[in-house]
């Protein structure tokens, strides 16, 4: 349900869009922006560890060159994971038996630079990185209580994507891209630890 609601969202922005441009060939001359739906799938550390839908990437990008774009870049991804009961032993003899719920929060942000080829055609491929911080927040909910952990690292994040622009004169077109996205943060959370956030997924939007 969640995961429609960012389509929802998507396609809302995507006609708000088209409605606000009805004579102009580009909204911000020389530049880009995209508003994307994204899927995160994890990797590595078992925490919070399933593919998800909710996320969404927002980001703008200046051509300093015909072909070089450098711009800012904010994402957000939350990926969820349903634990069964269990016992925990807590240390200095303490126990906990519970099932709990793990939410794996990420909030990525920095420069985008990405390097694009034919910009006449329909289809507009690109190879972009991405560097910057990310915050992430490792929660546990069980009974009515959360508990949870606050950490920041370094992000970097390459990508590859392509936005098509059925009429390359009129900049109003989609956007498809797959990323990987790799995080310094560490942090420890009852019996559980991330050492580094790695993660891979796709974007789908709108690009203008």
């Amino acid at each position: 349900m969640k995961t429609y609601r960012h389509l929802k969202t998507v396609i809302l922005c995507a006609a708000l869009l088209v409605a606000a441009l009805p004579g102009k060939a580009q909204l911000f001359p020389n530049s880009y922006v995209n508003i994307d739906w994204q899927m995160g799938v994890p990797l590595g550390d078992k925490f919070a560890d399933k593919a998800s839908g909710w996320g969404m990437n927002f980001e703008g990008g200046y051509f300093v060159t015909p072909a070089l774009t450098v711009g800012p870049f904010i994402s957000y991804q939350t990926n969820l994971e349903d634990i069964s009961r269990q016992t925990l032993q807590l240390g200095d003899g303490a126990a906990m038996t519970t099932n709990q719920k793990h939410a794996l929060f990420q909030l990525p942000f920095g420069v985008v630079a990405r390097y694009n080829w034919l910009k006449k055609s329909v289809f507009q491929p690109y190879v972009g990185m991405r560097i910057g911080a990310c915050y992430a927040q490792m929660s546990s909910y069980y009974y009515v209580i959360k508990q949870y952990t606050d950490t920041w690292g370094f992000y970097m994040s390459p990508e590859v994507g392509v936005s098509i622009f059925p009429r390359p004169d009129y900049r109003m077109g989609f956007h498809v891209a797959l990323y990987y996205g790799y995080a310094t943060n560490t942090g420890d959370l009852l019996v559980y630890s991330i050492d580094n956030i790695n993660n891979f997924g796709i974007r789908v939007g709108i690009s203008f």
